[in-house]
């Protein structure tokens, strides 16, 4: 379904160009409005703080059904984003050759934040051969309960569970990339805004590693295309 921009004072262009500079290019909301600015696009930056938070997480949505096929094998580990001055949890999971599978920002760290995202996770990318976590016990079990639930559901599929540091580089060098994007911002201010920000920058990651439109369309080309 396209992505209804009625209501917007500006045409959908301009708001999609906003919107992807700031999830891909790491700038403050005060860098974009001088930017914009500068295309004579003159838009305040709490507008386009509202551009951001309402139609990133629609996109990102978009983004993830149309996602090429991942393997098989998938490494996960959790990240911190600072949200009102406080430390939150963003757990996102790679396949082996570091294709985004899913993440998910919680509130809080334990066993119940990793079950609801193994859950999630499985639920848009299919049941693994396995999954490498690190040594937390906390996503050990959650993974175990998931377990449970797919050996009395699936015909008794259950995924194989290798805790390694070592294979977990691979998501650890990859959070790199969204911090990077994330540190302009100097925190976000509210729970909700954060997760619609960061769905939008894992959007944006997903194209910039070719999982998302066609070879040789430009990134910004692939992002307005999954607005239609």
């Amino acid at each position: 379904m396209t992505i209804d921009f009625k209501g917007s004072h500006c045409p959908r262009s301009v708001i999609l160009y906003a919107v992807f500079f700031y999830i891909r290019y790491g700038v403050s909301y005060r860098d974009l409005e001088e930017i914009m600015a500068e295309r004579g696009v003159e838009i305040d930056h709490a507008t386009l703080n509202r551009w951001v938070v309402k139609f990133s997480p629609l996109i990102a949505e978009k983004a993830q059904a149309r996602k090429r096929s991942t393997a098989k094998s998938w490494r996960m580990v959790e990240t911190y984003i600072k949200v009102r001055g406080k430390w939150t949890y963003l757990y996102r999971a790679v396949d082996r050759d570091g294709q985004t599978l899913d993440f998910m920002l919680s509130e809080r760290r334990g066993t119940a934040a990793a079950r609801r995202f193994f859950k999630q996770a499985v639920g848009t990318n299919g049941i693994p051969d396995r999954i490498a976590i690190d040594k937390s016990g906390a996503n050990l079990a959650g993974l175990q309960s998931l377990n449970v639930i797919l050996k009395f559901t699936r015909a008794g599929r259950t995924i194989n569970i290798v805790q390694s540091k070592y294979l977990n580089n691979i998501v650890e060098q990859d959070h790199r990339f969204i911090k990077r994007i994330t540190r302009p911002s100097l925190g976000f201010k509210s729970f909700h805004s954060a997760a619609a920000t960061l769905a939008g920058i894992e959007a944006a990651h997903m194209i910039r590693k070719g999982q998302v439109g066609q070879i040789g369309i430009s990134p910004f080309k692939q992002f307005a295309a999954l607005a239609e």
